[in-house]
């Protein structure tokens, strides 16, 4: 078997620089020829900018991932928000309601559910790690072609030139949504709460800063999102004050604002020879349950010790049938998360009475069923 293996990844987001480190950290790094290709300028994270408007729900599984390559560190000192607790209702019930869910970390015996951090805090902090390694990074670099390699890694999000390239059909799922997205000084403290409420239109999620702001995405209709953008932000904050149900008083819009499209989609093929797609090349989901970032790493991960192992085992990295065990180790896993999400958005958006019932009979169930309640917070939250 010949002694090094080029592998190119083509996006420096969160999932294709965690995919980078994993390799390097691999037993077999010394055969590999780590390359990470993305179009745009270096990120680059700086505690005097204003706090990005992309912000992850990071879960403690993805934190620990972090730790393992030494990127946690680098950021855990810097602009992180630790949630200790989760607060979820609906717009018929209040949020001290018998249907109300609500999650302690102390439940579940950790410090902390996980931590809001800025994408751009997470990008900069393995980019430095990278830095001390053999990987090649090669910014404002756009790519033409497909690159040479024994294994190329589209990683480029979900409108992957990679996948496009590759020739890898997507089914998409749109949910008729957009992304309101802001960050707001709230008139009561946020206590180190993530709370979520679920609206006709769709719902409003507020996530805790460090700097005792919140990041708040509230998806709406389209045209609701076109119109809200562009209020004063008086009018914005009166408006996701009132969507908000109150919950933390009045609100005030402080910071950027965007309004992004929302669309599931799955790319019907993971992996080709000499190819695979990995994190929102592959996958992409309602933002409700904040679980994309997380998906993605448990996407690198899973490819990255696939390679390690085949490379043991004196198999070639960019093989289909290596590949085809990570896309069996998690394309069932990602489109059953998919759909989940999907299905939950569909069944808080209905306006059929009876189907808010059952509803909310059903979130009240929930909040007593004990194993089955703990057993599937542990899962979506990453916590062992």
């Amino acid at each position: 078997m010949r002694g090094q293996f080029n592998i190119t990844i083509i996006g420096a987001g969160i999932t294709g620089l965690m995919f980078a480190a994993l390799l390097t950290k691999g037993r077999h790094a010394a055969s590999l020829k780590i390359s990470v290709i993305d179009a745009v300028s270096r990120p680059v994270f700086s505690s005097a900018n204003e706090v990005s408007l992309r912000v992850s729900a990071m879960a403690n599984g993805s934190i620990e991932m972090l730790d393992s390559v030494g990127a946690w560190p680098l950021i855990k000192d810097m602009r992180v928000s630790p949630y200790q607790a989760m607060r979820v209702w609906d717009e018929n019930d209040d949020p001290d309601g018998a249907a109300a869910l609500y999650f302690d970390a102390a439940e579940f015996a950790v410090p902390q559910l996980g931590h809001i951090v800025e994408n751009v805090l997470i990008q900069d902090a393995l980019l430095r790690v990278l830095d001390d390694s053999n990987v090649v990074l090669s910014f404002d670099t756009k790519i033409t072609a497909m690159p040479e390699a024994d294994l190329v890694v589209g990683a480029d999000g979900a409108r992957s030139f990679v996948r496009e390239l590759a020739g890898i059909k997507t089914n998409q799922w749109p949910y008729d949504q957009t992304a309101v997205v802001t960050h707001l000084k709230a008139e009561h403290e946020h206590r180190g709460i993530a709370r979520q409420r679920f609206l006709h239109d769709g719902p409003i999620g507020m996530l805790p800063l460090a700097d005792g702001r919140i990041s708040v995405v509230w998806s709406t209709t389209p045209d609701e999102a076109a119109r809200v953008v562009e209020l004063p932000d008086d009018e914005l904050g009166q408006i996701l004050t009132d969507v908000s149900d109150g919950v933390l008083g009045r609100l005030t819009v402080a910071g950027p604002k965007g309004a992004f499209p929302l669309c599931a989609q799955h790319a019907e093929n993971y992996v080709k020879a000499g190819l695979a797609l990995i994190g929102d090349a592959a996958h992409a989901i309602h933002p409700l349950a904040g679980q994309g970032a997380n998906l993605g790493l448990q996407d690198a991960a899973e490819l990255a010790g696939v390679i390690d192992a085949a490379i043991g085992n004196g198999l070639h990295p960019g093989d289909r049938p290596v590949l085809r065990r990570y896309e069996r180790a998690r394309k069932g896993a990602n489109l059953t998360m998919l759909h989940f999400m999907t299905g939950l958005n569909r069944l808080f958006t209905t306006d059929s009475g009876l189907v808010g019932d059952i509803r909310m009979a059903g979130m009240r169930m929930f909040n007593r069923s004990g194993p089955v309640r703990e057993c599937a917070v542990k899962v979506a939250l990453g916590v062992k």
